[in-house]
């Protein structure tokens, strides 16, 4: 076996134990390059397997989240198969990460793994690096997926584990049934 030494950037720690710190539900990271819609995990469950679906214990709540940003979207919902992103058309725009490329060190699977956090991935637009005055537009086209993704955090169980006496438990373990991944309470 060998030894891994990856040089972690200060800025990229800072951001880990802020999410540590914070008990965030729901990110979504947004890319430039294709118009599609990822969740995790990014990484492949073999590392030297290229598009290789690689499923969280979470796969049903992930592909709601990602649908419930695709389907409010104008164009990544657009059936037409003329543009960028046409090759996720089929797939009703969203994809497993890692079975699109896979890659490590990706933050949605740095949540899901190491937070309470579920991130999806949303590639906004054709272009890599958008034009300035390509910005507006983009934003009139995500606004309203962004503004449903957000009402997801409602979904799923929620409340406050406390003891007898009614005080917070902080980090008490959440466990569903037939999900293998628990979660913590906050603060």
């Amino acid at each position: 076996f060998f030894s891994l030494v990856l040089q972690v950037a200060p800025e990229t720690k800072a951001v880990m134990k802020w999410l540590r710190s914070i008990p965030f539900v729901l990110s979504a990271s947004l890319h430039g390059g294709e118009l599609v819609v990822t969740y995790p995990y990014d990484y492949s469950k073999h590392p030297l397997e290229e598009k290789m679906f690689s499923p969280t214990p979470d796969e049903k709540m992930f592909k709601i989240l990602a649908k419930a940003y695709a389907d409010a979207h104008p164009v990544i919902s657009d059936r037409s198969e003329v543009r960028c992103g046409g090759s996720f058309v089929r797939r009703g725009g969203i994809i497993n990460g890692a079975e699109w490329y896979s890659f490590t060190g990706g933050m949605a699977d740095f949540n899901y793994l190491h937070t309470n956090c579920f991130e999806i991935t949303v590639e906004v637009g054709c272009e890599k690096f958008p034009l300035e005055e390509e910005l507006f537009t983009i934003w009139h086209e995500n606004r309203d997926s962004l503004l449903n993704y957000m009402e997801m955090v409602h979904r799923g169980i929620k409340g406050i584990v406390s003891d007898k006496f009614g005080n917070p438990i902080k980090n008490a373990r959440i466990s569903v049934r037939g999900i293998q991944h628990d979660v913590t309470t906050g603060n």
